[in-house]
């Protein structure tokens, strides 16, 4: 019942913003939230399920830059930067990818990343927002950049080529 509330709430907040927009970008990093244990972010503390069916840890993401890029199956802005970020993906290969698929059914996630090409890259399928919600998003396209000492950047898509690779040299810098 209370993961339905969760579920409703998320949809609700992310349904009134349509497809996202009201979200300002970040220009710099903030700290991380905080670290427990073995210098893990406690936002990486989560596990989900990936769009193929196996188990995702994001305690695996520890130490690593991280591009996170929060999408649903029925976004325009979403469907719109795939292409940006498959490329990005493949000339940043020192960058995880993760993509974050919520509020649409697993099989429009997964056609999404079919049709699209990003097979690529890990999908979660994280429909009922715990991932949105642990990295504090609100709005889909969004993109969180980590840093590998988990300070985080957020920016609102949708993103072009050239926003996408000048955040990630951002985020690859010392």
């Amino acid at each position: 019942m209370r993961a339905m509330r969760t579920t409703a709430a998320l949809s609700a907040v992310l349904l009134a913003t349509a497809c996202g927009g009201t979200t300002p970008t970040e220009t710099t990093f903030s700290p991380p939230a905080s670290s427990s244990g073995a210098g893990v972010p406690d936002a990486l503390r989560f596990t989900a399920k990936t769009l193929d069916g196996r188990t995702f840890d994001g305690t695996s993401l520890a130490g690593k830059p991280v591009a996170f890029w929060f999408w649903a199956p029925w976004c325009p802005k979403c469907r719109s930067e795939a292409p940006a970020v498959k490329a990005a993906a493949a000339k940043h290969g020192d960058v995880a990818f993760v993509g974050v698929a919520g509020l649409d059914t697993e099989p429009a996630m997964k056609d999404f990343v079919r049709s699209t090409g990003t097979g690529d890259l890990t999908h979660l399928s994280d429909h009922e927002g715990a991932v949105w919600t642990k990295l504090g998003v609100s709005s889909q396209s969004t993109f969180v950049f980590m840093k590998p000492d988990g300070s985080t950047l957020k920016a609102s898509g949708p993103l072009t080529q050239d926003e996408l690779d000048g955040h990630l040299r951002t985020l690859l810098s010392r």
